[in-house]
């Protein structure tokens, strides 16, 4: 199981390469085999899950209901992004085009790590995301973790 932390900030070459920082990789099981699958996340970011994560989100994901119109638009959605992806030589990852058109992804990159997926954000989306919300982390915190 993937315990990702953290962020990172990297550039993104003219390819849409970016690298998984090594304190991320470490928390790569080796089960996944160097490969993850990208696909669309929430407030304009990608998502990057190790192929082992994937497939526990694959088993979720069959467990919807086909009869029910939102979880078809979630799950057409979800996988018609998702693509499969190798580690290169350097511990990179190509961003497919329409993903990073998607992200709104130039040349710079900020990498978070999420429990079991990797974040990939434009610095800037992320920036105008953490400003928009209306209530502060403590009090988003105390709704979150109350027991």
């Amino acid at each position: 199981m993937s315990s990702f932390k953290g962020s990172y900030a990297y550039s993104v070459d003219s390819k849409g390469r970016f690298n998984i920082p090594a304190k991320l990789r470490k928390y790569v099981s080796p089960d996944a085999n160097d490969t993850f699958v990208i696909t669309r996340g929430y407030e304009k970011c990608l998502f990057v899950y190790p192929l082992d994560e994937w497939a526990r989100l694959e088993q979720s994901i069959r467990l919807l209901s086909a009869t029910s119109p939102k979880h078809r638009y979630f799950t057409r959605t979800l996988l018609e992004y998702a693509t499969e992806l190798q580690l290169d030589g350097q511990s990179r990852l190509t961003i497919p085009k329409e993903l990073l058109q998607l992200a709104a992804i130039e040349s710079e990159v900020l990498i978070l790590g999420v429990l079991e997926r990797i974040e990939v954000w434009n610095p800037k989306v992320y920036e105008e995301y953490r400003n928009s919300q209306a209530e502060s982390y403590e009090d988003i915190a105390q709704t979150v973790l109350q027991k």
